[in-house]
């Protein structure tokens, strides 16, 4: 069984990945805000922007709360919802 990997060695390997995603994150809402002609309410901006402050918390599990946070309900009907026919 091998140790996990220390904190420098995470950071050695996963810095320059992560610093280039931010970069483009930071790029793409620059790009959002300036495409704005008017200020408008749209959901999909309010959960970028909870999903930034989610990523910002100090308690671990921040990939499962951002995929909860992008992901729909379930939906018992979603056969229905989607044009499934039901396999009876």
């Amino acid at each position: 069984m091998t140790s996990p990997d220390s904190q420098p060695m995470y950071l050695e390997r996963e810095y320059l990945p992560i610093r280039a995603k931010i970069l483009e994150i930071a790029a793409a809402l620059d790009r959002i805000q300036r495409a704005a002609k008017q200020q408008t309410d749209d959901s999909r901006w309010d959960q970028l922007q909870a999903g930034i402050r989610l990523l910002l918390e100090e308690e671990g599990e921040r990939a499962e709360q951002v995929q909860l946070l992008f992901s729909r309900g379930y939906d018992e009907q979603w056969r229905e919802t989607f044009g499934f026919a039901t396999c009876d």
